[in-house]
């Protein structure tokens, strides 16, 4: 190795590329350890998931270090938007030419080898969000500026959801938080939040908890903003009467819930005019009436947009029906396979939810539910910390970038990461709707593994970009 290869070498960050390689290792384990039988054991048997797996790691690997040492870094940005192209129109083929798995329509074969778009497309996508926003003249400020970034995400996630890939489409949503980090308002943020509360509310409750859980909330910041501050505090009594006077009286829910919604719609409306708390009063306005335009909206998109398998997803989180032979089977022996591994786990290859077959997908979109089995409540912290530092890694390093195209790339990465993280842990502990979606370098597939490793070791390579330049 020459003096320039030992210099580049020693510029790739370590602590990224170790967690690579303990989740990548880790999960070929527990992918060996959920499929093992007698008859295979052998760990490269390569007509087994974990055999195959092996090559996928070790196709990643090359692609890896091919991207580190081969792929001149400064071509990410120019050629950005014709691999989004490319991509796009992958994703739109895969409608009319895929085969169907699992009720969506989101993967080519050749053979036996599957292609997935949705999970490439990841990577262009960040790739031309990190191109669009890193321009000298953008700024979300700009009206125009800021649609186009967002027509950047909203354009896939259409594609995908006509794919009926909901899950993957939901990870885009992750994004968001790139536009915060580059100066997004954090009302956008809280508005978001606010909303997913509000069909949670509608769906686990009634539209009117739903109404005066958001004009109580609304009223509560408006009270908080002005400078009368003794209404905040007389406020919360006069809520708790709200929520009881429709049992007490012959009023509609609807009625009610219209003549809660007046008056606080007419006081903001009067601040924004006179420029009284001009800020608050827009925001708190537009939350409230997105709210309550929602709460009216959760039946329509409840039974006219959601498939039927979602819709009884989402029905068996919130305990509206109860199915643990049907659709809530697969949570319900996750949830008892992660809780039986207690405190240290039952010890690898010695799950019994694991080896009988209990959990399906459990290589797959379940594989975390192995690791709670055989390495109990301190392996699956250890695993958490693994990840938690992946992408805390990420958004340090990020933020350390003096090249715009590189922090905003870096942003994505973090949020994409976390978004799957996040999402399949929560759906395996029951906590969220099962919707499909991998864990990082532990699931089993090939698209997974080969994208997710692009995806980190282009931040990887532009991050050795910056150390060269400050040295």
């Amino acid at each position: 190795m020459g003096y320039y290869e030992r210099s580049q070498a020693r510029r790739v960050d370590m602590g990224l590329v170790l967690s690579y390689l303990i989740l990548v290792l880790f999960g070929w384990m527990n992918i060996y350890s959920a499929v093992y039988s007698e008859e295979h054991s052998f760990i490269l048997d390569f007509s087994q998931r974990y055999g195959l797996q092996f090559i996928w790691i070790l196709i990643s690997i090359g692609v890896a270090i091919f991207i580190l040492y081969i792929i001149n870094p400064g071509n990410y940005a120019p050629i950005s938007p014709f691999l989004y192209i490319g991509m796009l129109l992958l994703l739109a083929a895969v409608i009319f030419l895929g085969r169907e798995v699992n009720g969506s329509k989101s993967w080519f074969f050749i053979g036996s080898f599957g292609f997935q778009p949705a999970e490439f497309s990841k990577i262009t996508t960040s790739l031309l969000l990190a191109y669009v926003m890193s321009q000298w003249n953008f700024s979300l400020s700009n009206r125009k500026e800021a649609i186009r970034a967002a027509l950047v995400v909203l354009l896939p996630i259409l594609l995908i959801v006509l794919e009926k890939e909901t899950g993957s489409a939901l990870v885009y949503l992750g994004l968001i938080l790139v536009f915060y980090m580059e100066g997004l308002s954090g009302w956008v943020i809280i508005l978001g939040l606010s909303l997913i509360a509000i069909f949670i509310i509608t769906m686990a409750g009634s539209p009117l908890a739903a109404v005066v859980t958001a004009i109580s909330a609304a009223a509560l910041l408006r009270f908080a903003f002005s400078r009368k501050r003794v209404w905040f505090f007389t406020a919360i009594p006069v809520i708790v009467l709200m929520c009881f006077i429709p049992s007490l009286s012959n009023l509609r829910s609807e009625v009610w819930a219209l003549i809660l919604f007046i008056p606080h719609t007419v006081l903001w409306i009067k601040d924004l005019f006179t420029g009284k708390e001009n800020r608050p009063s827009f925001f708190l306005l537009l939350s409230l009436l997105s709210a309550v335009i929602l709460t009216f909206s959760v039946n329509f998109i409840f039974t006219k947009v959601l498939q039927p398998h979602q819709r009884a997803r989402i029905e068996n989180l919130f305990g509206i029906t109860e199915d643990l032979q049907g659709i809530g089977y697969n949570v319900h022996q996750s949830k008892i396979a992660i809780g039986s591994g207690g405190l240290l786990g039952k010890g690898f290859l010695n799950g019994t939810q694991t080896k009988y077959n209990f959990v399906p997908e459990q290589s797959t979109d379940f594989i975390f539910c192995t690791v709670g089995e055989e390495w109990g409540f301190v392996g699956s912290l250890l695993l958490l910390a693994v990840y938690i530092f992946l992408i805390t890694r990420i958004i340090h390093l990020a933020s350390r970038q003096s090249d715009a195209f590189a922090r905003i790339y870096g942003y994505c990465v973090a949020s994409i990461f976390l978004m799957h993280v996040v999402i399949n842990i929560g759906m395996t502990m029951g906590l969220l709707p099962v919707i499909g979606i991998p864990l990082p370098f532990l699931s089993y597939g090939g698209s997974g593994m080969v994208s997710f490793t692009i995806l980190l070791f282009i931040f990887i390579r532009l991050d050795m970009e910056r150390q060269m330049r400050e040295n």
